[in-house]
């Protein structure tokens, strides 16, 4: 994820809670947070009154930090209380990683989209061999050293695996049902780019926008593109879906993002987040004009500050993503060389 300025969003919580601590948003709404053990350090978790318990969206990652905070919750603020139903917003560990924990403790259902479901199953079996040489040979092919993309395929392998085994059932929320929580209606909205079909759920009657990673203040969700679909336009998916939330959703909401504070300001964050990325586009047009460019010599253009194992396995699959999304405009082309993909100026192609 990337930082981004923040320009005159309006925070009715100045601070967010404390791990495991609950703040009030609306009554029957709570708020609290759970550690992830990275430079974004905590994932936001919501709680609805549902009759006599508790729907949950989004769980934290699967490690002892994360469980001992759950375990902190269930033993403090919600002592005594069900979860009558644990709802996943997209397949990413820090999101799903307890779900299925949370689900077998309390008996409760798991509520998802198909395409986090079934997706979730797969990364989290963990890459074989083949698929793991696989990938080393994509970051290769794009310009990175043997030596980062040997630490780069593992490391991935590493975080995508931290999720515990899901239900072996689901009830699918799916783009535009209704959803009852416990009285109010959620209109289920799904969005792309982030994660396929992640799910959002807003209430019109209290102008409430669970909006889970695709609209957060001052960071921009990660947009990748992976091995397994190499010619993928994650970031126009991305694009796509910001448009649809400022023509379909009012400006005014009270938007509760999967990550850092809550805010209104949906269209003008939106707005932000397209800028940001033809931005960045500029940039990648801007290298290109230089002369042809791999992946690997686009990730500094992007990213100047130093990057861990971890950072730069985003890093790289996001600059992909910029590229694509300007092959798919018909801005630059890709040109093999000894095995080796580089990127152009269209008409300079060699």
């Amino acid at each position: 994820m990337t930082d981004q300025p923040q320009d005159a969003l309006r925070f009715p919580f100045e601070t967010m809670p404390e791990f495991g601590e609950i703040t009030e948003v609306r009554p029957g709404i709570l708020w609290t947070r759970v550690p992830l053990p990275y430079r974004l350090d905590h994932v936001n978790i919501y709680l609805i009154r549902d009759g006599e318990g508790w729907a949950v969206i989004d769980t934290g990652i699967q490690t002892d930090a994360a469980r001992q905070t759950w375990e902190h919750i269930l033993a403090g603020p919600l002592k005594g209380a069900r979860i009558t139903r644990v709802i996943v917003t997209h397949y990413h560990p820090d999101h799903i990683g307890l779900a299925g924990w949370l689900c077998d403790r309390f008996d409760a259902p798991l509520l998802t989209s198909f395409s986090t479901f079934m997706g979730c199953k797969v990364i989290s079996q963990g890459a074989s061999e083949s698929m793991t040489r696989y990938n080393f040979d994509f970051y290769l092919s794009h310009g990175m050293t043997e030596q980062a993309a040997g630490v780069v395929a593992i490391q991935g392998n590493e975080y995508l695996r931290r999720v515990g085994s899901l239900p072996k059932s689901f009830l699918r929320l799916l783009m535009p049902d209704t959803l009852e929580i416990g009285g109010r209606a959620f209109r289920v909205i799904t969005g792309d780019g982030h994660a396929a079909e992640q799910v959002m759920l807003y209430c019109q009657d209290e102008g409430l926008l669970f909006a889970a990673d695709q609209v957060i203040e001052r960071i921009s969700p990660n947009i990748s593109v992976f091995a397994d679909e190499p010619n993928g336009d994650p970031l126009g998916h991305f694009l796509r879906a910001l448009r649809f939330l400022r023509a379909e959703i009012p400006d005014d909401v009270l938007v509760l993002p999967g990550h850092r504070r809550i805010f209104h300001g949906l269209h003008q964050r939106c707005a932000e987040l397209e800028a940001h990325h033809q931005e960045r586009c500029q940039r990648v047009l801007d290298a290109c004009a230089g002369g042809p460019k791999s992946i690997a010599d686009l990730v500094p253009v992007l990213f100047t500050r130093d990057l861990d194992p971890h950072q730069m396995s985003f890093a790289f699959t996001e600059t992909l993503a910029h590229v694509n999304r300007l092959v798919r405009r018909g801005e630059i082309t890709a040109d093999v060389r000894d095995g080796r993909i580089f990127h152009v100026l269209s008409g300079a192609a060699e």
